[in-house]
This record gives C-alpha cells, structure tokens and sequence, in this order.
C-alpha cells in the first residue's frame, strides 16, 4: 500500500479509451485541418508571397470556404 501511495500510481491510472464517434471525428477534423493546411501552402507556393496582405488572406478565406462546399 505504501508503494502505490509514494509512487503516486493514483494519479498514472490508465484513462478510459475514447468511443468510436469522439475517434472518428478527431479523424475527421485532422483530416479537414491538413486538407486547409495544403491549400494555404499551394496558395502561397503559387504567388510566391513573402507576407501576407489583407487582399491575400481575403483570398485564402474564400479558396477555403469553396473548399468546404
């Protein structure tokens, strides 16, 4: 008893695993951010911008919300 208190085994007790539907929609949401992520990369690798303006990012927001369509 006194190994579990000192080794503090209390607070390393093994979580629940997470359901099927909170796995499948972490999944899902990688998904969504890495398929943005390439977007946003091709946008800037093809105008070849070094910073971002405002008319830039008015873009990337409209490329993005016809992406998610």
């Amino acid at each position: 008893m006194a190994n579990v208190l000192t080794t503090g085994a209390w607070l390393s007790a093994p979580t629940k695993k997470p359901t099927f539907f909170a796995r499948l929609l972490r999944v899902n949401t990688s998904s969504r951010q890495r398929h943005a992520d390439r977007i946003v990369e091709t946008y800037i690798a093809t105008h070849g911008l070094q910073k971002l303006s405002d008319d830039a990012e008015r873009h990337i927001s409209r490329l993005l919300i016809k992406a998610g369509q």
